[in-house]
């Protein structure tokens, strides 16, 4: 018998960032080569995403168990891949999907087949002796045929934080800082942690609470997004940064968090307002901040709305779907054909296998529409997403403030990455 084939995959119940039970898989080859992933979990979550398997044994973690999950993996799962090839990802994910035989992955759990997606390639890798991008890389190109270029991303990183993410009035959820212009991964991070600091630096000048939240962005006790988006904008040119030149400004409204019977209620800002009118407000925004991407400004289910934002702005600004498209090919291809964003946030979570990923990309790709890679709220100690950010060339990530382990480690695998190889930025 070969040694490069799966000999036991097995689960852990270990822990977030955010102190919340989540899956730990790991693959076991023949060789006893082995290799672990840890799953992140959002949130601020769409209702369109492949579904967590939780236990809601309110006697152990507050009902946030996966105790079942785990038991999926260490039974039906470990007997479906005995004897598989880690390597050949699309037949792993394909019979992760299949065994599952839900359109939601709920019988196994997304966490479950995720984790186990997720150890599968990285222990591929380790067999291949190729690193982790190189081998999601290979996957994408050859036998997904993706058309893809390995770069090193620009980061798009959570400084201060509202909406579900802090306990402050501001209704959007994520204000970032988008450094661009820059001619290398590390001198846009370098940049970026600058005015992290200096941003902690004019809050306590300010007398404002420097608590970071789960992305590591400050979460004040601030009015509203101009408030925010001012701060920001000092921090940029206090740290001897040049706004809408060499660092942007980005928003993650989070929409659909405040959306109810076709009204979007703000509030933080004491007002109510209608498709028409959350559009004009982002445009108002647009017009007044270096702002180069807006993420989720519409509800999930604002179809119209999307394609009114993306028709007024969306010729100089990254109109970005998240739970709009919850990395779903089919719902980015339906957002294709409506001319509804022009951007897709991927969460490898949000779909549940690396082969579903991969397609997602190709599919917004092809039609011109951007991807950026990104992280959950409750994240783990696990780069994977470093990795597979530079080997589908996406050009972007998102993976919070350079604040917390769980964010920082990263930063700190595309740093290495940019060191060991000649890739290209951005």
């Amino acid at each position: 018998m070969t040694n490069n084939l799966i000999k036991q995959v097995r689960a852990y119940e270990v822990l977030d960032s955010r102190g919340n039970p989540t899956v730990a898989a790991e693959v076991i080859l023949n060789s006893d080569e082995k290799s672990m992933a840890f799953v992140p979990s959002g949130a601020s979550t769409g209702k369109y995403e492949a579904s967590e398997k939780r236990d809601n044994d309110d006697s152990r973690y507050l009902g946030k168990g996966v105790l079942g999950a785990v038991e999926a993996i260490n039974t039906e799962i470990n007997s479906i891949l005995e004897g598989k090839d880690p390597s050949n990802t699309k037949e792993i994910d394909t019979l992760l999907i299949e065994s599952d035989g839900t359109s939601n992955k709920s019988n196994f759990g997304a966490n479950a087949i995720l984790g186990v997606s997720m150890a599968c390639s990285k222990v591929a890798a380790q067999m291949l002796n190729l690193e982790l991008y190189d081998f999601i890389h290979l996957q994408a190109k050859e036998n997904l045929g993706a058309d893809v270029n390995k770069k090193l991303p620009i980061p798009m990183m959570n400084i201060l934080n509202g909406g579900a993410h802090a306990d402050n009035p501001i209704d959007f959820q994520e204000f970032m800082i988008q450094p661009s212009g820059f001619e290398s991964f590390s001198d846009s991070l370098r940049s970026g942690v600058e005015i992290f600091h200096t941003l902690k630096e004019i809050l306590k000048k300010n007398n404002l609470n420097t608590a970071v939240g789960d992305e590591g962005g400050f979460a004040p006790n601030l009015d509203s997004p101009p408030v925010a988006l001012d701060l920001i904008m000092e921090s940029i040119e206090k740290a001897g940064y040049v706004p809408g030149e060499q660092v942007f400004l980005c928003l993650d409204v989070a929409a659909t968090e405040f959306y109810k019977n076709s009204i979007y209620n703000l509030d933080g800002l004491d007002q109510k307002f209608s498709s028409s009118d959350m559009v004009s407000y982002l445009k108002d925004l647009r017009s007044n901040y270096p702002i180069s991407s807006i993420e989720d400004g519409l509800n999930e289910d604002d179809w119209e709305g999307w394609v009114n934002l993306t028709s007024e702005i969306g010729a100089d600004t990254q109109i970005v779907g998240d739970d709009l498209f919850v990395t779903n090919p089919l719902r980015i291809t339906e957002g294709i054909e409506k001319k509804a964003a022009n951007a897709v946030l991927v969460k490898v979570n949000q779909i549940g296998t690396l082969t579903e990923a991969i397609d997602a990309i190709q599919t917004a790709s092809s039609h011109n529409f951007n991807s950026i890679i990104s992280h959950r709220s409750g994240e783990t100690e696990d780069s994977f997403i470093a990795d597979f950010s530079v080997g589908m060339g996406s050009g972007q990530i998102k993976t919070g403030a350079p604040s917390r382990s769980d964010r920082v480690a990263k930063y700190n695998r595309l740093l290495i990455i940019e060191k060991q190889t000649s890739l290209c930025f951005g």
